[in-house]
């Protein structure tokens, strides 16, 4: 126990809440173990296991889960066998049987002078499993509460030497609600977030359409010292050229035919905090060189005027275009270019981090639970490898508007009961393990083309045995399933086929 509790002083983040619950799964016999944080009325998981993914993105409302609500009310350790209250995590448990209730639950709130913070708690399928667990638990919560006031701690001397001028992390401001994932791309773009966000430089964020990038400009702007100034947001490409000046610098009156009063421009609204312009590959040529003079004099002058007017705006852009490309097409300014991009910040495509599809879908799902409302929601085993399987041409935006579809077809008029998504729910073609039986290659080939033969033919003769059922293929093999579907992919054991939906995202 005294290795733990240094552990949990020293470590920091996730890494802190990891340690601590793994523990408790080592000392307690549950099946799942969750930390939840309390964030108003609701209990955020900060730390889970033996959960399915997307079971640690999703928030529990706490009104909504009347076990969770008994043990906030308690304020101690309490196990419930009452089988009529529901499990907030009926379903999430990641075990075989997706539909597999909770037989056995017991938890402890998390406090700190008198207010709860948290709430510590373990579920088991076992009906007996927890029946004399008290000891341990109110041991872990206490512990838990030293993890979180030490997080707090930390975040407020950051937050004071941020006031005093100094230079601190700003990870967890920058990470924002919905920046979510754990891949290294997404580790990388966090890192950039959080430095473009200490700075006023321009920010040039660029990738695919729906890849997130409207989504790291805001956590830009709530990493920055302006975020309590405001953040104006521009659409270059529903700009019209004929009134595009005017709406970015203003106008005076009688400027033009309609301008019948001076109107301020977005950078006026914007001074002194932030203007994202979006698509700004859109941007009117003709409109460019206003542009380029406002970013390098800070100076603009509304349609009509010949008065300047001093802003000062700091300038975030983004674009799924190649603008490099623009510009030796002489589509896009080169001055432009590089005034816009002194920290560029590329957003990963989906395909790229398909290790956060599960926890972005445990988000989602979330979402849909509240704007369908629903109850509980979780994936099938299939449901979760068709996701990570997918290649994702319009990226989260696509995810998104899969998972909310899914959970519509899945509900079929279910409103507080779990609502369970399998495969066909997704609406996407499965994958296919091809016909055709390997040969090997007629020369010896070299030893890595040699394991590789050997790969193939295995994972084949698993498959084929287990009738296509990639699940119990993967058990056959002791393989993660997701790792076995990406080794086939590699092997080029399956087709990439994209989406069946042609549903505009």
């Amino acid at each position: 126990m005294g290795d733990l509790i240094s552990d949990l002083l020293t470590l920091r983040g996730p890494a802190r809440y990891q340690r601590l619950i793994h523990a408790v799964r080592e000392h307690v016999p549950c099946d799942s173990a969750v930390l939840l944080r309390r964030e108003g009325n609701d209990l955020v998981p900060i730390a889970t296991d033996g959960l399915v993914p997307e079971g640690s993105t999703q928030r529990f409302t706490i009104e909504e889960h009347p076990r969770l609500a008994q043990f906030v009310r308690e304020r101690r350790p309490v196990r419930i066998s009452n089988p009529e209250l529901p499990d907030p995590f009926d379903g999430l448990i990641g075990n075989d049987s997706p539909l597999g209730r909770v037989h056995a639950c017991a938890g402890c709130a998390v406090e700190f002078r008198g207010e709860v913070i948290g709430v510590l708690a373990v579920d088991a399928i076992a009906s007996d499993a927890l029946d004399d667990v008290d000891h341990e638990l109110a041991a872990f919560a206490s512990l838990a509460a030293i993890a979180l006031r030490t997080e707090a701690l930390e975040e407020r001397l950051e937050l004071e030497t941020l006031r005093a001028g100094d230079l601190v992390r700003g990870e967890r401001c920058a990470m924002g609600a919905e920046l979510v994932g754990q891949s290294s791309a997404m580790t990388a773009v966090r890192d950039d977030v959080a430095l473009a966000g200490r700075s006023d430089l321009a920010v040039l964020i660029t990738g695919e359409t729906g890849a997130g990038k409207e989504v790291v400009a805001r956590a830009i702007y709530a990493a920055s010292p302006r975020r309590d100034r405001p953040l104006i947001y521009v659409n270059c490409a529903a700009l019209p050229e004929t009134i595009a000046e005017s709406e970015l610098f203003g106008h005076v009156r009688g400027a033009f035919t309609g301008a019948l009063d001076h109107r301020s421009g977005k950078f006026e609204i914007a001074d002194g905090g932030t203007l994202f312009l979006d698509e700004i590959g859109e941007l009117p040529l003709t409109i460019q060189p206003k542009l380029l003079r406002a970013l390098q004099s800070g100076e603009i002058q509304r349609v009509g005027s010949d008065k300047p007017l001093r802003v000062d705006v700091r300038i975030i852009a983004a674009t799924n275009r190649d603008l490099p490309s623009e510009v030796a097409a002489g589509r896009f300014r080169a001055d432009l270019y590089h005034r816009l991009s002194v920290y560029p910040i590329r957003v990963p495509a989906l395909r790229e981090r398909r290790d956060d599809i599960p926890l972005l879908a445990g988000f989602f799902l979330d979402d849909a639970r509240l704007r369908l409302g629903l109850g509980r929601i979780r994936l099938t085993a299939d449901a979760r490898l068709a996701l990570e399987a997918a290649d994702w041409p319009g990226n989260v935006r696509e995810l998104e508007h899969t998972i909310l579809r899914a959970a519509l077809r899945a509900s079929a008029g279910r409103r507080r009961e779990l609502v369970v998504i399998d495969a066909p729910h997704l609406g996407l073609i499965p994958p296919i393990v091809s016909d055709v039986p390997f040969e090997p290659p007629p020369s010896p080939g070299s030893l890595h083309d040699s394991i590789d033969a050997a790969k193939r033919e295995r994972i084949l003769a698993a498959v084929r045995t287990a009738n296509g059922n990639w699940a119990q293929a993967a058990r056959a093999l002791a393989m993660d399933r997701g790792n076995l579907h990406r080794l086939a992919r590699r092997l080029g054991l399956i087709s990439r086929n994209p989406c069946a939906s042609h549903e505009s995202d």
